[in-house]
């Protein structure tokens, strides 16, 4: 696990360009002075901080992911809402932020997923602590839901959130390779069903 965790705007500034650079190519299409002439930094700013690309890629998905869980913990609590309402409000934003038109906002567990998970076993980690962080959150919100009356579902809550983020996953990388929504359109309407939602 990245252990380099200080706030530093330099550090700061060459995650964020990375971020969107790779957002939009991937992790090895893309050079380390591509993304320091977009921060403007010198390469030798770039190893004060990361150790190689790879460490790089590790802290890029460390800082991705704390942003991502720190998002869905506030659409899991949004006031005025029953879970079902706050569930469903993060898949239509998962819909709305990740068609094929705009890069910028991808979601790197998507975007970079399949690639770094066969080049590096520090990455494919940081996307495994990520990812699971995600699905805890889901089966946690799945199961206030069931509580609450606002939701149902046919087995446990963990495995429902395993199900439902697996499902968005896959419409995201459709939604990819047909340049279409319609994946999203299907994934939205199996996760109702899912859920047995009516409205």
């Amino acid at each position: 696990m990245a252990t380099n965790t200080e706030t530093n705007p330099v550090r700061d500034s060459i995650l964020a360009h990375g971020q969107r650079i790779m957002a939009g190519k991937g992790f090895s299409a893309v050079g380390l002075n591509e993304i320091l002439a977009a921060a403007r930094v010198p390469k030798g700013s770039f190893y004060h901080y990361f150790g190689s690309k790879e460490a790089f890629g590790e802290a890029l998905l460390e800082r991705y992911f704390a942003d991502y869980l720190a998002y869905l913990d506030a659409t899991l609590s949004a006031p005025d809402q029953n879970m079902a309402q706050r569930l469903m409000a993060y898949w239509q934003n998962w819909q709305d932020t990740q068609s094929f038109h705009d890069c910028q906002g991808k979601c790197l567990a998507v975007k970079l997923g399949a690639e770094v998970a066969d080049l590096s076993e520090a990455m494919r980690l940081a996307l495994a602590r990520g990812t699971s962080g995600i699905t805890r959150r889901l089966a946690r919100a799945i199961e206030d839901g069931v509580a609450e009356g606002s939701l149902t579902i046919e087995g446990s809550p963990t495995e429902v959130a395993q199900s439902l983020y697996q499902l968005w996953l896959g419409a995201s990388v459709m939604v990819k390779i047909a340049r279409d929504t319609q994946p999203f359109v299907t994934a939205m309407a199996t996760t109702r069903h899912i859920l047995h939602l009516t409205l």
